[in-house]
């Protein structure tokens, strides 16, 4: 009875901090939308998300290494660079663009392209290492792209062509981030996920900050105030925080039923964007939403069988 109630308890923390990091993830496009509102541009916003989360990646880096004993077993050359690569395409230049399209589209329509990710894995998957996409799978894109196409049909009418730039760049960050999920899998069985994560991240936040000295005047780092408070905000709740969850839960429940529950993600992005952006909930969006979720259920849950 005790083990039982042990398995139980563990079970119940698993789902917590599933459900916790998928929340707290997808109210980063809310606080993004929230910081265009003082008129910063998209290079300092990002910058100053990385900056203000690089202490924590660099800690959680050191924590991962200690944990798998990495100075006996230093990073190869090749490996090296792998990790720039993937920090470079997952981190940085995903985000980047994400920022930048979600100046010309909601939050919800943010949330709904980028969980097409898992279908363009499959995608990915199929055009560069010939893994053949089952019937099934086939099924789970188009019900998936179909639930896109309609919110962003709708938008379209309601905010003009804007919308399809926007909604282009965010597709286009969702496409890099799976690319960084498939290029990742061989180095993950090699290094750990979460010294992966650490120094990707690290990597990402060194890029950023690079880009923002290059590209902008230092003075454009002086924002308003309040946009100081929501980038530490979506530095430690949204970025951070999530990542740390989610591994929590894939330790104790499993990565399929992590994946599972994040699917509550959207409906959380939509829900704060109605309450807190003052975003229109429509029939439109509800069908667009359900479609999505949908597809990526059946390519998660049948898509091997």
């Amino acid at each position: 009875m005790p083990a039982t109630s042990s398995n139980l308890a563990s079970y119940r923390l698993g789902l917590f901090f599933a459900i916790t990091g998928a929340i707290a993830f997808a109210g980063k496009a809310i606080i993004i939308k929230l910081a265009y509102r003082y008129s910063v541009d998209p290079v300092s916003l990002i910058t100053l998300r990385m900056a203000f989360a690089l202490p924590f990646f660099i800690v959680l880096s050191l924590w991962a290494m200690r944990q798998t004993h990495a100075i006996n077993n230093p990073l190869s050359l090749k490996d090296k660079w792998g990790v720039v690569g993937l920090g470079f395409i997952g981190y940085y230049l995903s985000s980047f663009v994400d920022f930048l399209g979600l100046q010309y589209i909601t939050a919800s329509l943010e949330r709904l392209i980028l969980y097409l990710s898992p279908t363009m894995v499959i995608l990915l998957s199929w055009m560069l290492y010939k893994k053949p996409i089952k019937p099934i799978r086939m099924l789970a894109m188009v019900v998936s792209y179909s639930g896109v196409i309609l919110v962003l049909g709708h938008e379209i009418q309601i905010t003009g062509d804007a919308v399809v730039w926007g909604s282009f760049l965010v597709f286009l960050s969702a496409v890099l981030y799976a690319c960084y999920l498939v290029f990742s899998g061989q180095m993950v069985k090699r290094i750990g996920a979460m010294r992966l994560v650490g120094l990707a991240s690290t990597a990402a936040c060194i890029f950023t900050i690079t880009q923002f000295f290059i590209l902008n005047n230092t003075s454009n780092i002086v924002v308003p105030l309040p946009v100081i408070h929501l980038s530490i905000l979506n530095a430690l709740v949204c970025t951070v925080a999530p990542i740390l969850l989610v591994m929590l839960a894939i330790e104790k429940i499993g990565a399929g039923l992590t994946s599972q529950v994040g699917m509550i993600g959207p409906f959380a992005t939509i829900g704060m964007g109605v309450f807190i952006l003052g975003e229109p909930f429509t029939a439109w969006i509800f069908a667009g939403t359900a479609l999505v979720l949908g597809g990526v259920y059946l390519a998660s849950k049948y898509g091997d069988a």
